[in-house]
């Protein structure tokens, strides 16, 4: 096995995130303080007694019973937004599948007709009129979030049937919706990009589509935070928040620039196998990163419901200090479409995340992707 010097695996292909204590040791001293002022990490071992005729069944499932009785609990929690995440060894060792669901075509195919496979009649528009692309067109949503909020609607119906031409062509009508949407009331300054790919994301509709709104006054409150962790860590520690974040995954393997973009898979994902981007501008270059990383989560880690989110700067100058944000995109998996299983619960809404996939398997895969 090629180790490191330290007795690290070198190879990400053999590192776990029960692994995180012995890399955050290996790492140079810079980084290490820089992990452990942003991050508590915390490791306990919970342990349980099997009655004889559960082990039959236990060794079938899970390989062995000493892998049930005493399992390793790796807790990461962000230091200044407080997100936690908690990874169970048991969890994390078992594989990514890269199988779509064969009925999930067939279900898809149910569903159409539906009012966005013809928007210019079944949706309504905003007071500034529909941006129209070759492959997606806006309307107004019809039950709004927020005062300025509209609809991307793909001309395709199936929602996982886009490639990048659809992501660069969305990205560019939402910059153009925001510009108009901003000019109808010039107070609106705060823009928000989301995608919610089918029904456990919370789409209504199943037919591919992203939304976009502008808010005023201040940001949405998770973006405040972000924002605000940011500004306090730079006072703090005269460090960038989002640098030393990207520089602690890159050098555990977690994190890589792809043509200008970071991208890692996150020590504190809110969910299953999240990735994050941090990229200057909402723009071309990003879009196509953006598609790449998105299809390669649907290609090759069986995403196919998923939440996609970009964070961006104002419009305009605000009161507040937006020079340490840098667009931030976060995409994460939100399970099999299909199935009546939830995956969040009460943990999730309001103690800490509890994720089965493991970061280090995320990015391994992602890497490969990349790379083609």
């Amino acid at each position: 096995m090629p180790c490191s010097y330290d007795g690290v695996p070198s190879s990400i292909e053999q590192r776990s995130i029960v692994w995180l204590p012995d890399a955050v040791g290996a790492l140079d001293p810079e980084t290490q303080r820089a992990f452990f002022d942003l991050y508590d990490l915390d490791v306990t071992v919970g342990e349980l007694v099997l009655p004889n005729h559960m082990r039959t069944w236990v060794e079938r499932y899970f390989g062995s019973t000493e892998a049930v009785v005493r399992q390793r609990i790796v807790k990461v929690t962000n230091r200044w937004t407080l997100d936690a995440t908690l990874f169970n060894e048991l969890r994390a060792r078992r594989p990514l599948e890269a199988r779509i669901p064969a009925e999930l075509a067939d279900e898809l195919a149910r569903t159409a007709p539906d009012p966005f496979c013809e928007p210019e009649y079944n949706t309504p528009e905003d007071v500034f009129g529909r941006i129209r692309g070759h492959h997606v067109i806006t309307a107004s949503n019809i039950a709004k979030y927020d005062g300025l909020h509209g609809v991307i609607v793909f001309r395709e119906h199936d929602p996982l049937a886009f490639d990048s031409e659809v992501v660069s062509e969305m990205v560019a009508v939402a910059r153009e919706w925001f510009a108009r949407a901003h000019a109808v009331d010039t107070n609106a300054v705060y823009p928000l990009f989301m995608w919610n790919c089918l029904w456990k994301s919370g789409a209504s509709i199943p037919h591919g589509h992203a939304q976009v709104s502008l808010t005023r006054r201040m940001h949405y409150g998770k973006v405040e935070r972000e924002r605000r962790a940011a500004e306090a860590y730079r006072q703090q520690t005269d460090r960038g928040y989002f640098d030393d974040i990207f520089r602690i995954h890159e050098r555990l393997g977690l994190g890589r620039w792809v043509n200008g973009v970071r991208v890692y898979a996150s020590l504190t994902p809110l969910k299953e196998k999240e990735t994050v981007l941090l990229a200057p501008a909402f723009d071309e270059e990003l879009a196509q990163v953006m598609g790449q990383v998105v299809r390669c989560l649907v290609d090759e880690l069986n995403v196919t419901s998923f939440n996609l989110v970009a964070w961006l700067t104002p419009l305009a100058a605000t009161p507040e200090d937006w020079s340490d944000m840098p667009v931030v995109v976060r995409v994460v998996d939100r399970g099999d479409p299909l199935s009546r299983t939830s995956d969040f619960g009460a943990m999730e809404l309001y103690a800490a995340s509890v994720v089965a996939s493991d970061p280090f398997r995320v990015a391994e895969v992602l890497w490969r992707c990349l790379a083609r």
